[in-house]
């Protein structure tokens, strides 16, 4: 029976440096090739869906998430935020110093000063995930197409993600929004490098649920590949659940299985162990 595959991309799919193993590459076509579908299911939104990565060849696409679904280039589900609650967020980070960017499917827009302050988190975060990094490596290098110098005020923003400066920020960011979804990533609670504002009681669970809806697949046919606290909604969805060799202690047990390291052929590996890649 084809199953249904949902998969993280920032370290399951992408390893050091935002590159895709060339293993993870194969493992994928080889699956499609024999009538298994293979959708991204990420944080990101549709504008850091480089080339790179649709040339590999996808169904589909669940975004910011679980705010965006796509499927074969058809939305099948949008919820952004609205423009009062984006310019109150924009206002409320402005006020307090932070620097953010914008995540929508049109691109990614980035606040004043994010460059200079996001270039020290962004190397952080590789350095938490083993990649290797050099000094020279920033934003412009991890967020290749990032907009400088635009209009922060915008229609369609997905989500919004701002350096923290201390673990209070995220406190008084749930405070401040108790309509919106509050998140952090880049570490746990105190360690955490980001936070970010987005759509309440989106997750990437229910939008799997969404896009099988729209398909008319069935749950039981689904597999889910992930590395992260929050990609454990798609692996409570899903009937079968792998995290990545790299992931963290908490979603590592929420999984069915784990596999190896995403720069060590992680992603191919479940694949081949769960018979994606052989025909019957």
């Amino acid at each position: 029976m084809p199953k249904v595959c949902f998969v993280d991309v920032d370290n399951t799919l992408t390893g050091s440096h935002n590159v895709v193993p060339e293993s993870a590459i194969e493992a994928i076509r080889a699956a499609r090739a024999l009538g298994h579908r293979v959708y991204l299911c990420t944080g990101r939104s549709k504008a850091e869906i480089y080339p790179d990565i649709w040339e590999i060849g996808l169904d589909g696409l669940i975004g910011a998430n679980g705010g965006y679904v796509e499927d074969h280039g058809i939305e099948v589900f949008h919820q952004s935020l609205t423009p009062e609650e984006e310019r109150e967020c924009v206002e409320w980070l402005h006020g307090r110093g932070l620097e953010f960017y914008l995540e929508a499917n049109d691109g990614l827009f980035a606040s004043e000063r994010f460059e200079g302050v996001g270039d020290g988190a962004i190397r952080e975060y590789m350095r938490r995930k083993d990649r290797p990094v050099d000094e020279s490596y920033g934003v412009r290098e991890a967020f290749p197409t990032m907009i400088f110098g635009a209009d922060l005020f915008r229609d369609e923003v997905n989500k919004i993600s701002f350096v923290l400066s201390s673990y209070q920020d995220y406190l008084d960011a749930i405070e401040a929004f108790p309509d919106l979804k509050v998140g952090l990533w880049g570490g746990y609670e105190n360690t955490a490098l980001f936070g970010d504002l987005g759509v309440k009681e989106i997750d990437k669970g229910l939008s799997v649920r969404k896009l099988l809806a729209y398909i008319g697949a069935s749950q039981a046919d689904t597999i889910a590949f992930g590395d992260a606290i929050v990609d454990i909604p798609m692996f409570q969805v899903c009937a079968f659940s792998v995290a990545m060799g790299n992931a963290d202690d908490e979603t590592k047990a929420a999984a069915d299985y784990v596999t190896g390291d995403v720069d060590e052929d992680g992603l191919a590996l479940a694949f081949d162990h769960l018979g994606l890649t052989t025909a019957p």
